[in-house]
């Protein structure tokens, strides 16, 4: 069982470094970290943060704070992030499960924002919080929720899933965008694919808050799946089809089950929206290689990369629950994501 707190260590020695670095690029310190140790690998946690937070900057200060009744105002304004920082004294202020209740119906629809990092970031915070409440661990989901807040953005409008397929199957049909460019730029450019709003429509619907969980795993095991043979396309953007939902699925315990089926059709909206906007031109099929679970984690701490260390703790989790090709998947993402990619 990982030393619970060394997570801790973790979120207090990356307390002060900010969201994002070297532009847009997100800081995945605290979520590679939580990977780490739930992949059994505590002794690499110290050593990958250390060298990892060298590449980090400062977080911003605050210049105008948002009123209670003025962050509709200010949602999805990256100039007000540290603004929305804030959140960290207001997470110490309310009951940390109260605060993620108010604000997880406010966040949802701009999921997608910043790649999906708030959404990721906001689940590995509550996952560590449903283990043990710590000051450090309610002020980690303080900046989770006030990064989402300042890069939250709104998807084009798309139709809740009410068909037949599996994600799998559903997957297959999200129609390819031909826009290149920024994400941002990707998903405007979703709302003139005449298509998409249908094909998101195409995934089975769920009858009650109850299936959500084993629905958001096979939204997740399909991700995995689809990154074996597509995740050329683009081999970090893709690692966010598997890694948002899982991270959906395990916010589900601090939320009532009121807000789950939401939580479902937004995790599937987001990953057929990444599936759609990075389309390669042809599927890589490739051998579905021997390899083992010890092997891949390995691979992805050697390796170095965040994206790869929590893309292979995901596939691994699909692995258990008996996807046969997560491994294969595992290894696929380890060999092509390189240890500089932020």
């Amino acid at each position: 069982m990982e030393d619970q707190s060394l997570l801790d260590e973790v979120y207090v020695q990356l307390h002060d470094t900010g969201p994002e670095f070297e532009g847009w690029l997100s800081n995945h310190g605290p979520m590679a970290a939580d990977a780490l140790m739930h992949l059994g690998r505590d002794d690499a946690v110290l050593s990958w943060v250390h060298k990892y937070a060298s590449r980090l900057e400062e977080r911003p200060g605050s210049r105008f704070p948002i009123a209670p009744g003025e962050w509709r105002e200010s949602l999805g304004d990256p100039s007000r992030l540290g603004d929305w920082l804030e959140f960290e004294r207001q997470s110490r202020e309310v009951a940390w499960r109260d605060l993620l209740v108010e604000w997880w119906p406010r966040l949802l629809p701009g999921a997608i924002g910043s790649a999906t990092h708030g959404l990721i970031r906001t689940g590995h915070a509550v996952r560590a919080l449903l283990t043990v409440e710590t000051e450090p661990r309610v002020d980690e989901l303080g900046q989770a929720l006030a990064y989402w807040a300042a890069r939250w953005e709104p998807m084009p409008s798309w139709h809740p899933p009410s068909g037949a397929l599996s994600a799998s199957d559903a997957l297959k049909h999200s129609p390819p965008t031909a826009t290149a460019g920024g994400i941002r730029t990707r998903i405007a450019d979703l709302s003139e694919t005449r298509t998409w709003a249908k094909s998101v429509a195409e995934l089975r619907s769920v009858t009650s808050g109850a299936d959500v969980p084993h629905a958001l795993d096979d939204i997740t095991d399909a991700a995995v799946d689809h990154y074996l043979r597509w995740g050329h396309g683009n081999p970090i953007m893709m690692v966010h089809m598997a890694t948002a939902p899982r991270a959906a699925s395990i916010v589900l315990p601090a939320i009532p089950q009121h807000m789950w089926v939401d939580t479902y059709y937004t995790a599937w909206a987001v990953c057929a929206a990444l599936a759609s906007i990075y389309p390669p031109t042809t599927p890589q099929f490739r051998a579905e290689v021997d390899v083992d679970v010890d092997t891949v984690v390995d691979q992805a701490v050697a390796g170095q990369d965040a994206h790869a260390i929590k893309f292979v703790e995901v596939a691994a989790e699909a692995h258990r629950r008996g996807m046969p090709t997560a491994l294969a998947a595992a290894a696929r993402a380890t060999s092509m994501l390189k240890p500089a990619v932020g």
